[in-house]
C-alpha cells in the first residue's frame, strides 16, 4: 500500500519479513523512485492521502497540484548514485546538523531548540543504546553500532595495584563487554549465537518502542532513528501543530518514517491511554521546557516492565531553593539553599520519581543522574513488584542543615531491619540533631524528603563509559562525556550530597586548603572521600561534620586569621574556639588525586557559547523572537559593567523623544539625532 502525505515526501508502508527488505524498499523511495512507477497525483481516489504523517484526523487535499520537493518523474541517474531526501525548503527554513541528522528548522523559534543541549542528547543516545544492547541481547538479538570495535569497560583504577584499605579508592573490576558479546552469542546456558542482529536505522521486530513526548522539532527521535540500534518504532509527539507537521517533515527529510512517527496528541493523555501491559513503551523521554511535573504520573505508568525512563529539570531555581514551598507543590519536597543544591535537585526528582511509581506498586532504580549546565538529567528504570515498593520508606530521607556553618544530618523516613530471613518495616527514630548546631550553636533548617540512596548503577555507567571512549568519532561532545562519567564512577555510592571546600573555608574566614592536602587529610584519618560531578570544589565523604571541622582548625593554626574581628555570635568564632580532637596531617597522598583528575579529562566545561544559558520559551503563535529583539538583548549585555562615565558618549544612544517628535533641545541634546540610529530603535 502506498501512502502520500500532503506536501512532504511518500510515506512507503508495506509488509516485511525481515529488516533488510524494508530498507531496500526504504532506499528505493528516497532515491527518485527509479524503480517504480510515477506516483498518483493527491486526487487519485486510490491513494490514501495524510496530514504530514501526524497522528491526528485526516483532512482532505486542497488542491490537486504536485506535492512540495517531490518530482514525480524519476531522475536519471547510474545505479551506483545514490540521490539524498529532497524535502523541499520552506522559505526561511534551515538545516541544523547534529550527529546523523539534518533538521529542518523555521527562520522564527516557532519550535524551541537549544544547541547547548547537544550534551544532553548525545548522552541519551549513548544510555539508550548501552539500554538496548542489554535488552536486546535478552531477546537474542545482536545490536551492531557503526565504528565499534571489541573494548573492555574502562577501568580508572588500571594504573593502581591494590587498593589501601585507608583510601576507600574503589578498583572496580567489571566484566569486558568483550565478554558479555562472547556470553550474548553462546548463551546462557551454552546455547548458539543468535542469527539476528540490529543495525542503526533498520527496523527490529522485537525491537524496542520509544516515545518521546515533547518532541518539538523531533531532533531527539530523528537522532534515535539514525544513531540507536534494536528500535522498533519511535514516537515523537508534540502538542503543538507547527512541531508535529515539522516533525513529520524531518523525519521525511532524513529518511526515517520507516521508525519514525510524528504525533500531535497531550503528552499526558498519549501516555495514560498506553497503560496497557502489551502498549507500554520500552523508552520514554521527557524534556520539557521546565518543569517534568505534570507528565511524571503518566510516565511512571506507561513505560514497560524493566523500562527507561529519561527525565530532564530545567527549573533549577525552584529545585535549588529559592522557592521550596513552590518545590513541594511540584514535586513533594522542600528545596533548601545549600552549597549542595544541585545534587539535592537530583535527589529531589527522584525522590517524586519513586512516591509516584509507588502508587502503582512500581519502584524505581536509577541508572545515571547527572548536573549538567543549567539543568539536571536522570536515568531510571521502573520496575513492579509489591514487596520492593515496602523499602522505598526507608530509602527517603530529611535533610537538617545548619543555617550558619552549613553542616548537614540526613534522617531516613523508614526503618528496614533483617531477622534472618524476615525482613521488619518500622517507622525511624531521630531526629539526629539537637535544637541548636553542636559546631556553631545556630539553628537547623528542613528540607526534604530526598532519594536517600545512590545516583548510579556504577556497572551500567562503566559499560556506556567505555562505548563512548571506544568510539569517539560517534558523539561530537565525547570528551565532555567522557569526562563526566569518569567522575560519576568515582563517587562515592553511599554518601549523599557534599561539602564545598571554599564554603568550608569562608565559614571560618581562613584561606583555603589546597584540595589534594584536604582531601589527603581526610584519607590519613581513615575515611573515604571522593569528588563530585555536580560541583568542581566538592568534596563527598562518609567522614562527620566534627572531622571536617577538626581538620579546619587545623589548617588555621598553621594559617592563622584575626579572632579579634570574629564576632561572638559567629560561626566562626564558636568554630575556632574549640580545640581539635584530630591532629590532621596534610602530606599529600599519591591516592588523593583522582584518575579523572590526574588524566585532565574534560570534567566541568567552560561556556560554550556566548548568551548560552536557557532559551526564551517557543511562541506557539507563530511570531517567535525577532531578530530585532535579539540584538537589543545584546546591546544590554553588561550595560551595568560599562557605565557611562563621560556625558559625551550619550551620543552613541538614540534619542527616544527626538524619535517620537518631541525633542526641544535641538543640538544641544546630549543624545543623538541620527535618523539611522533611531530607525535602528524602532
Amino acid at each position: 500500500m502506498l501512502i502520500i502525505t500532503a506536501r512532504l515526501l511518500p510515506l512507503l508502508t508495506v509488509p516485511f519479513t525481515h529488516q533488510r527488505i524494508l530498507r531496500t524498499v526504504g532506499s528505493v523511495a528516497y532515491r527518485g523512485l527509479r524503480t517504480m512507477e510515477p506516483l498518483r497525483a493527491p486526487q487519485d481516489p486510490q491513494v490514501n492521502t495524510t496530514l504530514s504523517g501526524v497522528d491526528t484526523k485526516p483532512q482532505p487535499p486542497t488542491s490537486g497540484a504536485p506535492m512540495e520537493g517531490l518530482n514525480p518523474t524519476p531522475a536519471a541517474s547510474t545505479p551506483d548514485q545514490e540521490m539524498p531526501p529532497t524535502t523541499g525548503l520552506l522559505p526561511g527554513e534551515t538545516v541544523v546538523r547534529e550527529g546523523k541528522a539534518a533538521i529542518l528548522f523555521p527562520s522564527a523559534n516557532e519550535v524551541f531548540y537549544n544547541p547547548v543541549q547537544e550534551f544532553n542528547r548525545d548522552l541519551t543516545c549513548a544510555v539508550v543504546t548501552e539500554f538496548a544492547r542489554e535488552q536486546m541481547s535478552r531477546r537474542g538479538v545482536k545490536v551492531v553500532v557503526p565504528g565499534e570495535k571489541k573494548r573492555v569497560v574502562v577501568n580508572l583504577a588500571d594504573e593502581e595495584k591494590e587498593t589501601d584499605m585507608q583510601t576507600g579508592e574503589k578498583k572496580r573490576v567489571v566484566v569486558s563487554l568483550a565478554d558479555e558479546e562472547t556470553e550474548m552469542q553462546t548463551g546462557e546456558k551454552g546455547g548458539e549465537e543468535p542469527v539476528v542482529t540490529a543495525s542503526v536505522g533498520e527496523r527490529c521486530q522485537n525491537g524496542l518502542r520509544v516515545l518521546e513526548g515533547l518532541a518539538a522539532s523531533g531532533l531527539r527521535s530523528v537522532r534515535f532513528a539514525l544513531e540507536v540500534p534494536g528500535l522498533s518504532s519511535v514516537t515523537a509527539n508534540d502538542f503543538s501543530a507547527k512541531a508535529a507537521a515539522l516533525i513529520a517533515r524531518n523525519a521525511q527529510h532524513n529518511g526515517v518514517t520507516h521508525l519514525l512517527q510524528a504525533s500531535q496528541r497531550d503528552a499526558s493523555m498519549l501516555m495514560y491511554e498506553m497503560r496497557g501491559k502489551k502498549d507500554r513503551y520500552d523508552v520514554i523521554d521527557l524534556d520539557p521546557y521546565g518543569s517534568p511535573a505534570p507528565f511524571l504520573d503518566a510516565a511512571v505508568q506507561a513505560v514497560g516492565e524493566g523500562g527507561l525512563l529519561c527525565v530532564t529539570c530545567t527549573d533549577m531555581a525552584v529545585m535549588a531553593g529559592n522557592s521550596g514551598e513552590t518545590c513541594y507543590s511540584k514535586y513533594g519536597s522542600v528545596s533548601i539553599k545549600a552549597k549542595y543544591c544541585h545534587e539535592m535537585a537530583l535527589r529531589i526528582i527522584l525522590h517524586s520519581l519513586d512516591q509516584r511509581a509507588n502508587v502503582y506498586q512500581r519502584y524505581i532504580h536509577p541508572l545515571l543522574c547527572v548536573s549538567v549546565d543549567f539543568y539536571i538529567r536522570v536515568f531510571v528504570r521502573v520496575h513492579t513488584g509489591q514487596a520492593m515498593v515496602k523499602n522505598s520508606a526507608s530509602k527517603q530521607a530529611l535533610v537538617y542543615n545548619c543555617v550558619g556553618c552549613g553542616s548537614f544530618h540526613l534522617q531516613r523516613l523508614g526503618k528496614r531491619t533483617t531477622q534472618g530471613k524476615h525482613i521488619k518495616y518500622s517507622a525511624s527514630t531521630g531526629p539526629p540533631v539537637g535544637a541548636e548546631c553542636e559546631h556553631c550553636g545556630h539553628r537547623h533548617q528542613l528540607g526534604g524528603p530526598i532519594w536517600g540512596e545512590a545516583l548510579h548503577d556504577v556497572s551500567f555507567v562503566q559499560k556506556v563509559l567505555s562505548a563512548v571512549s571506544g568510539n569517539p568519532s560517534r558523539f561530537g561532545t565525547a570528551r565532555r562525556i567522557e569526562g563526566m562519567l569518569s567522575m560519576v564512577t568515582e563517587e562515592l555510592e553511599d554518601v549523599p550530597l557534599y561539602y564545598t571546600l571554599d564554603n568550608l573555608s569562608s565559614t571560618v574566614h581562613c584561606s583555603t586548603p589546597p584540595l589534594l592536602q584536604f582531601r589527603s587529610a581526610l584519607l590519613h584519618a581513615g575515611h573515604r572521600v571522593s569528588l563530585s560531578h555536580a560541583c568542581k570544589n566538592a568534596l563527598k565523604t562518609d567522614a562527620p561534620p566534627r572531622v571536617l571541622w577538626d581538620v579546619m582548625r587545623c589548617w588555621e593554626q598553621s594559617n592563622p586569621v584575626k579572632r579579634d574581628r570574629l564576632s561572638e555570635s559567629s560561626p566562626a568564632h564558636h568554630i575556632l574556639n574549640t580545640e581539635p580532637i584530630l591532629q590532621a596531617c596534610f602530606d599529600v597522598r599519591e591516592d588523593a588525586n583522582p584518575q579523572s583528575r590526574r588524566r585532565h579529562l574534560t570534567r566541568f566545561q567552560e561556556n560554550p557559547e556566548p548568551f548560552w544559558g536557557p532559551k526564551a520559551r517557543a511562541n506557539a503563535g507563530g511570531g517567535g523572537i525577532s531578530s530585532d529583539l535579539e540584538d537589543r538583548r545584546k546591546q544590554g549585555q553588561n550595560k551595568r559593567k560599562n557605565q557611562i562615565t563621560d556625558a559625551t558618549q550619550l551620543k552613541s544612544f538614540p534619542c527616544k523623544r527626538f524619535r517620537k517628535g518631541k525633542c526641544t533641545h535641538g543640538e544641544k541634546c546630549c543624545y543623538s539625532h541620527d535618523p539611522q540610529q533611531t530607525d535602528k530603535m524602532e
